[in-house]
């Protein structure tokens, strides 16, 4: 059911900047300060500001929940980074998406890829649907998009890529079948980084990211944001921002400011490093599959060269390993330089099994079905020297699936 009286007409765009990614990473929201001269922004800390009159403050700001000049040069430079009109930060990547849902009335359907990030789902699933918001999830969204579409839904959640199995998703296609329908479209775009990727050029509303990651870079901040051009979005989720409270605070903000001046030499590395890893992956007869767009032999590919800044790959990579999940810690235990833990996007390179961490609150039966099986290997790239990388990994891979058959044999046990 088309509702051609109600379209999403796309809102003006910025105009187009006229510096480079690398230069609006390191001005964007960074004034000089008109007193001192600083070129690196003080951190505000103060939770109120003083008042001349009743009602009357001295500058912009009252109270640091409302506004905060950290948060507020925060948010301009990842608007002008994303080529968005504002930008909204939020205390962590899961209060964004929570605001965002949030907006939406009782009784609203949203269809979601299924290989989203563990904790989307929980909140699509447990939390969004206590306030009577339903969710549909699609393996394969833009084929089934116009059947999933109902006169009740209201927004179309994208992650591409994917989070673990790396899939991609064409927004532009999903984009003009939604606004058709007077839908709007939300991309999680935390994989890729807006150096990579910019969702609202390829017709999408919103572009979220958890700031934890490849924005801020250095794994010592919680933090989300959404980007968009809609003043109405601006005035609903600012609202909501502001009455929820989900604020980053303002040491967070700079912290996080700090981090994206850096962005675009981290994502270059991190893809320069996740290539050279993948290509050792796709080679090693221990390996089943390896899911990674900077890949020639990636299925969605052609979508990678359209949507990715020169068609690149990114920092993150998955892997089927043999041997099943026994296999897949056993390679998490033996890397040497890539550490064992959650979380991605740091200047560090981390693995995990989403089995088991990320993504172990899904049932099984649905976590398979999006392609999330025990035997899979989620790596961060960092920025360390890709031969060191590669050469950890190849010996992670020997020691646990060769060396794990031998131990079997001695102990009497079958392969």
């Amino acid at each position: 059911m088309t509702h051609p009286e109600h379209p999403i007409d796309t809102p003006p765009r910025p105009a187009s900047p006229v510096h480079g990614f690398g230069t609006l990473a390191v001005h964007a929201g960074s004034p000089h300060d008109p007193v001192t001269g600083a070129v690196i922004e003080a951190i505000s800390l103060s939770t109120t500001f003083a008042q001349t009159a009743v009602g009357k403050p001295v500058g912009q700001y009252e109270y640091s929940r409302s506004s905060n000049p950290n948060r507020d040069n925060f948010e301009k430079a990842v608007a002008a980074l994303e080529h968005a009109r504002y930008a909204l930060a939020f205390s962590s990547g899961s209060a964004a998406t929570a605001n965002i849902l949030q907006s939406l009335a009782g009784g609203s359907h949203v269809v979601s890829v299924s290989d989203v990030y563990g904790g989307t789902h929980r909140y699509f699933t447990k939390v969004a649907l206590a306030h009577g918001v339903q969710v549909t999830f699609s393996p394969s969204l833009e084929l089934d998009i116009a059947e999933l579409i109902r006169p009740t839904t209201k927004l179309i959640w994208i992650e591409t890529p994917s989070n673990p199995t790396l899939s991609l998703v064409d927004i532009r296609a999903v984009a003009s079948v939604a606004h058709q329908h007077g839908i709007l479209v939300v991309v999680d775009n935390t994989f890729l980084s807006p150096y990579v990727q910019n969702p609202l050029d390829h017709g999408a509303d919103i572009v979220v990211h958890s700031v934890t990651k490849y924005i801020n870079g250095h794994s010592d901040v919680v933090m989300g944001v959404a980007a968009f051009n809609s003043p109405e979005l601006f005035e609903k989720l600012s609202f909501l921002q502001n009455a929820i409270g989900a604020v980053p605070s303002a040491f967070d903000a700079w912290l996080a400011h700090r981090g994206l001046k850096t962005l675009h030499l981290r994502a270059r590395e991190a893809t320069t490093n996740a290539t050279a890893v993948a290509l050792a992956l796709e080679a090693s007869p221990h390996v089943l599959a390896v899911n990674y767009p900077g890949l020639a032999s990636h299925r969605h590919r052609a979508i990678a060269l359209k949507q990715h800044r020169d068609g690149m790959g990114g920092g993150m990579l998955s892997f089927r390993i043999r041997g099943g999940h026994e296999a897949a810690e056993r390679f998490c235990q033996h890397t040497k330089i890539f550490t064992l833990a959650e979380s991605l996007g740091g200047v560090e390179s981390l693995v995990e099994v989403p089995s088991a961490m990320t993504h172990g609150g899904i049932p099984r039966e649905q976590r398979e079905a999006a392609g999330v099986f025990d035997d899979l290997v989620r790596v961060s790239c960092g920025i360390e020297d890709k031969d060191d990388l590669r050469t950890d990994v190849l010996q992670a891979l020997e020691k646990a699936v060769v060396g794990g058959i031998v131990k079997n044999g001695v102990n009497g046990d079958s392969a």
